[in-house]
């Protein structure tokens, strides 16, 4: 762990993936926590991450607005990584939020009022966010002043994080088929058609169904479903009843022609504030509308020198197991990653020290980084069965023991491209299985690809994917491993070089 990232001391790492690391820090100069978040060494020497990378601060930067991430500084550490320092979301997510317990009416009004404030502060200033979704949607506390000479109060507030680093980043892999997330992604987005507002109107509408409901209006498993949405259900249910002009509100935002949704994101709020009036009128919402977690507002105590003029050792502790998610689910959506995860893998990403090793393949052209106690490698290729000829393809498998793909609890990962212009009929099959849980399909560039994931199976879950990852190559990853957050995480840190 470094001691400083620019003029920053470094407190723990509080998010990790392929693509950047969060830093909780300390700013010396303004007394105050920050998020530094620095991109992943191996990106360093790609111009193109690099520059959206960059761009993402400079968006951040432009725009003005208590419900936006805001960018305070940016840098370049001694090694060439690009830093961002920003806000530190101290109380999580929205999704993290909603694990633990739901919102009451005008909670999620409120929910939704500030992180429309937050999107059309980015649509003043011409930015298209695309990626509207609980984890998405970040919870700090700030202190209020009610007035002079009277003590000061904490609120929580909503902020709209991520502007789409992890999608520049699935545009070279073409790894990563999901652009969007599908149960809150606009119809023309997952058809590949330039959005513009009116998508990120579409997915607030889909948030704010989801907050009131407690279910999203469709639940789509990929963007092909996304982008031929049928008939919208009512948003109505037995224990929470609405009138007809809340649904008259939703339907228009989740209008399947973005030319019949509302113009702009601040008049789908203000109708739906109006809809929804008797149920947020009178209902006692003040400044402290979501409660504030008081042991998630301490990032601990102001730095002071130590012997040498060198900050004192970070302290290890860990917060409880409820303060963890929090604190991972804000780290997460600060990387971009997508994964609406807050446990599992990205628990054990964000909070192990070191973190989790990357493997790359003899060849160069395959990579993955997987779980710590995941330690055994072969990495020196394979021979596809559809193979016409002896030649050897790239292939990696790292995993636990030598023999992961065949004992009863081990777990491991394989990559490997293979020959092939098209995805087969089937992937490999797994009767030792309880469960076919679904099979995902996505496109990407044109690229298609095909995920099957098994659950109740020996040691927890298996995985399988095949890509398109060229004109005349396929890639092909099995993953087995206890739970599908630490396989999903698996496959998105697949990386295919040289293609």
């Amino acid at each position: 762990m470094p001691q400083r990232l620019g003029r920053y001391v470094v407190r723990r790492r509080i998010g990790n993936g392929a693509f950047a690391t969060v830093w909780l820090a300390y700013d010396e100069q303004l007394d105050s926590p920050v998020a530094v978040k620095v991109l992943a060494d191996n990106w360093t020497e790609d111009d193109h991450i690099r520059r959206r990378f960059q761009e993402e601060g400079r968006y951040l930067r432009k725009v003005e607005s208590p419900h936006v991430v805001s960018v305070y500084d940016a840098g370049e550490l001694d090694d060439g990584r690009p830093y961002l320092v920003m806000s530190y979301a101290d109380q999580g997510t929205l999704a993290d939020r909603l694990e633990v317990e739901g919102l009451t009416v005008a909670q999620a009004m409120e929910v939704v009022r500030q992180v429309g404030t937050g999107l059309q502060a980015l649509h003043d200033r011409d930015i298209v966010h695309r990626d509207v979704k609980p984890a998405n949607v970040l919870f700090r506390s700030v202190a209020t002043h009610p007035g002079r000479g009277q003590s000061s109060d904490t609120t929580v507030r909503a902020m709209v994080g991520d502007l789409g680093l992890g999608r520049a980043l699935d545009m070279s892999s073409r790894l990563t088929m999901v652009a969007g997330t599908p149960s809150y992604v606009a119809p023309e987005q997952a058809r590949a058609e330039a959005p513009d507002a009116r998508a990120d109107q579409y997915s607030l509408a889909a948030l704010a169904f989801m907050l009131l409901s407690g279910r999203p209006p469709y639940s789509h498993t990929s963007l092909i479903d996304a982008g031929n949405p049928g008939p919208l259900p009512s948003v109505s249910t037995p224990e929470r009843p609405y009138t007809a002009g809340v649904d008259a509100v939703l339907h228009r935002g989740l209008a399947h022609d973005r030319e019949e949704r509302y113009p702009s994101v601040t008049e789908f709020v203000t109708a739906l504030a109006a809809a929804l009036g008797p149920a947020v009128e009178g209902s006692g919402v003040t400044e402290a509308w979501l409660p504030v977690d008081p042991d998630l507002t301490q990032p601990g105590p102001r730095p002071t020198s130590g012997p040498g003029g060198e900050p004192p050792p970070v302290s290890t502790q860990l917060p409880s197991r409820r303060r963890r998610a929090v604190l991972v689910a804000a780290a997460v959506a600060l990387l971009g990653l997508g994964l609406g995860v807050t446990g599992g893998y990205a628990a054990q990403q964000a909070l192990d020290d070191p973190p989790d090793p990357t493997f790359t393949d003899a060849s160069g052209a395959l990579s993955v980084t997987v779980p710590q106690a995941w330690d055994t490698v072969a990495d020196d290729g394979w021979r596809p069965p559809n193979a016409e000829s002896p030649a050897t393809f790239a292939g990696l498998s790292v995993g636990e023991t030598t023999d992961w793909s065949q004992g009863s609890e081990p777990h491991g990962v394989f990559v490997g491209l293979l020959p092939g212009e098209e995805l087969p009929e089937q992937t490999p099959q797994h009767p030792e299985c309880d469960s076919l849980d679904e099979v995902v399909n996505s496109e990407r560039e044109g690229f298609p690809s095909s995920t099957t994931y098994y659950s109740d199976c020996p040691g927890g879950v298996t995985v399988e994917r095949v890509a398109q990852v060229a004109g005349n190559r396929l890639l092909w990853v099995q993953v087995r491993c206890v739970d599908r957050a630490t396989a999903t995480a698996v496959l998105e840190s697949v990386v295919a070089r040289g293609l």
